[in-house]
């Protein structure tokens, strides 16, 4: 997902979210130049992949060129076959359901929950129980005849889906969970780390995201069989390299020594940027508790958020004045701000795929608006934001 603009903002703008570079990244990259260690493969790359596999807790990380990669690489060593479906949020950005489509198969798209706009446990467990069928041996759409064969919960803004009931009605039917993490490296659930929840999972490196390597994506994985199949189809499926023998289709996936160098200095000041995150959400919520209409993002009981993107919903009825006239008068006040996603169920690109439901997913992003929170935002800027919303709020509301 990427918040950064087509073309620099204007000079002054506060920027909604933006790359933090503060750490030894230039010296890494002279490393990588001085070694001409430049391109695909090198020890930043395995560097890279250890540390973060050790840090999610997972045995094994394979690099890759993007978030989206990622995701299509996890779909097919974890089996996802032509014609089956796969359960995705509603609410979300793209790509999960791109690469869904990538292998064929089809995305079936589940409704958010109201308190924390996650993927919704209770329509997942509604849809596989009631929603479809046993049929010789495989999980079977009631509506579409379609094998339903995996499940990928997006951690979306930081916060973790609630993946108990998930992971169980995922055991009892065989089913594979392909966790996008993409937005939330650093966020726990019941104290486990994001991408060692489910079979396998995703992280992106986008310049937007938490640590960034300008593009880039992960795999994670603790199956033997899936790291290596993984990073053999990464690197184009080579059987022999030296003859030049490929008996698949693989892909050119990799991701290069520069960007991992990024990646690795980025990684050193991880637990300050998602401290920074923390405190940013904690100063809006403050900020913003006073403004009848606006409802901040919600940390739950049994989650660790790293609060990625600070976002509001905005009640038009009780303010007067909506997110998207919200989103201009800031622009005005060179704010960047911006809503949610389109709900993908709702998007003419997946138009004939299977929804559960939509209607949350849909209200969210009417109401939702993400606020500037890169890791570098000053006080200074905070209390910019925070004032220029606020009189925009209360205005609105003493008009109406």
């Amino acid at each position: 997902m990427s918040s950064e603009p087509d073309v620099p903002l204007p000079q002054g703008f506060i920027s909604l979210c933006v790359p933090e570079i503060r750490g030894n990244e230039l010296q890494y990259l002279k490393e990588c130049l001085d070694t001409n260690f430049v391109s695909s493969g090198g020890p930043f790359v395995d560097r890279f992949e250890r540390e973060l596999a050790a840090l999610v807790g997972t045995r094994w990380a394979v690099a890759t060129v993007n978030g989206t990669a990622a995701l299509h690489i996890a779909l097919l060593v974890a089996g996802v076959e032509p014609e089956d479906e796969v359960l995705v949020p509603a609410l979300t950005f793209i790509a999960p359901a791109n690469a869904v489509r990538y292998v064929g198969a089809w995305p079936v798209f589940v409704d958010a929950e109201a308190e924390y706009w996650q993927m919704d446990p209770q329509k997942v467990m509604d849809f596989v129980e009631r929603g479809c069928r046993w049929q010789n041996g495989a999980l079977r759409n009631a509506a579409t005849g379609r094998r339903v064969r995996a499940i990928l919960p997006v951690h979306i803004l930081g916060h973790p889906v609630e993946m108990d009931p998930i992971l169980t009605v995922a055991r009892k039917y065989g089913l594979r969970v392909i966790e996008d993490a993409t937005e939330s490296l650093g966020t726990r659930y019941r104290d486990v780390p994001v991408g060692r929840l489910g079979d396998i999972a995703c992280f992106s490196f986008n310049g937007n995201k938490l640590i960034t390597t300008g593009g880039g994506g992960m795999i994670v994985t603790d199956n033997d069989a899936w790291a290596r199949r993984a990073r053999y189809l990464t690197t184009q499926a080579k059987d022999d390299p030296i003859e030049f023998v490929h008996n698949e289709i693989g892909y050119n996936y990799r991701l290069t020594n520069v960007q991992a160098a990024i990646g690795c200095a980025q990684l050193e000041s991880l637990a300050a940027r998602v401290a920074a995150k923390r405190r940013i959400a904690a100063a809006y919520t403050e900020a913003l508790k006073g403004v009848p209409g606006l409802t901040p993002m919600r940390e739950a009981p049994w989650a660790f958020s790293v609060f990625w993107l600070y976002t509001v919903l905005v009640d038009q009825r009780r303010l007067g004045i909506g997110s998207r006239a919200l989103l201009e008068g800031l622009e005005e006040r060179k704010i960047q701000t911006r809503p949610l996603w389109q709900p993908v169920h709702c998007s003419p690109a997946h138009r004939g795929a299977h929804a559960v439901d939509g209607s949350v997913a849909q209200r969210l992003n009417s109401a939702a608006l993400s606020l500037p929170c890169s890791v570098g935002l000053t006080l200074s800027q905070q209390q910019l934001v925070c004032d220029a919303l606020r009189e925009m709020c209360l205005s609105a509301a003493a008009a109406g």
